[in-house]
C-alpha cells in the first residue's frame, strides 16, 4: 500500500465508527431504507445477478442488495469498514463477501460482474478516468455502470480535514452531471442519468446541492 493509500485508509478508518449516524450512510430510517431500496430496484435487473459495490463503506446498500437476493461482492480501502460491513450482513444472516482493497482496482482478479455500484467515491480518485475504464472492464456484456454522485465539500464524514493533497485531486468536491456524462459516455452503449436532490427521504432531509445517479449499460 503507498503512504497516499495509507493515508486514504487511515482517515476512512477513523470515519468509521460513525459512519452509519449519516441517514443515507447507516440507512436506519424506514422511510430512508426504503427510498435507497425503491431506487435500487430500478437501475438493477432481476435476480439473482453478480454486484461489485465498489467503495462500500460499511455495506448498508450491500444489504438492500444482498436482502433482493442478489451475489454482492463489496470493496473498500479501509479495514474498519469492511469489518462493519462484514457485521452488518453476518447479522442479518445473509451471504456477501467483502475484501479489503482500493476499489479503484478491486482486488478480484479476473472475475466479471453483472453491475458495478458506486456512491459517493469518485471525488477521492486520484486519476478517475483511468478508474471508469477499469470498472467497465470489469463489467459482463449488458452489464450496468451505476454510479451515484453529485457536487457537495470535499471532506468526508470524520468531521477532520481529508488527507494532505486532497485539493489536486481531479474530481475534488464532487462532480456533475453533464461533466461526469461527458466521460462515460465514450465508454458505454447507453446511459441516463436521473435527479436525487428533490427526494429529502435519500438523504434524511432536503439537500440543496447536486446529487444523481449515472446508470450506463456496457
Amino acid at each position: 500500500m503507498s503512504n497516499d493509500s495509507a493515508a486514504i485508509a487511515e482517515y476512512w478508518d477513523a470515519a468509521a465508527s460513525s459512519f452509519d449516524d449519516e441517514p443515507d450512510h447507516g440507512l436506519r430510517a424506514d422511510h430512508t431504507r426504503l427510498a435507497w431500496a425503491r431506487l435500487l430496484r430500478s437501475w438493477v435487473p432481476s435476480g439473482p445477478v453478480d454486484i461489485l459495490d465498489v467503495g462500500c463503506g460499511t455495506g448498508s446498500l450491500s444489504l438492500l442488495l444482498a436482502q433482493a437476493g442478489h451475489r454482492v461482492t463489496g470493496v473498500d480501502l479501509a479495514p474498519r469498514m469492511v469489518e462493519q460491513a462484514r457485521e452488518k450482513l453476518a447479522d442479518a444472516g445473509l451471504p456477501a463477501r467483502f475484501l479489503v482493497g482500493d476499489a479503484a482496482s478491486p482486488p478480484t482478479g479476473e472475475e466479471r460482474f453483472d453491475v458495478l455500484l458506486s456512491r459517493h467515491l469518485v471525488w477521492t480518485l486520484p486519476d478517475p478516468e483511468a478508474t471508469l475504464r477499469e470498472w467497465v472492464g470489469r463489467l459482463r456484456p449488458g452489464g450496468s455502470l451505476v454510479l451515484v454522485e453529485g457536487r457537495w465539500r470535499e471532506s468526508g464524514q470524520s468531521g477532520v480535514p481529508y488527507v494532505a493533497g486532497a485539493e489536486r485531486l481531479p474530481w475534488t468536491g464532487g462532480i456533475g452531471a453533464d461533466a461526469l456524462t461527458a466521460v462515460v459516455r465514450p465508454l458505454v452503449a447507453d446511459l441516463r442519468v436521473e435527479p436525487l436532490s428533490g427526494d429529502r427521504d435519500l438523504w434524511g432531509g432536503p439537500v440543496d446541492d447536486e446529487r444523481y445517479a449515472l446508470i450506463a449499460r456496457i
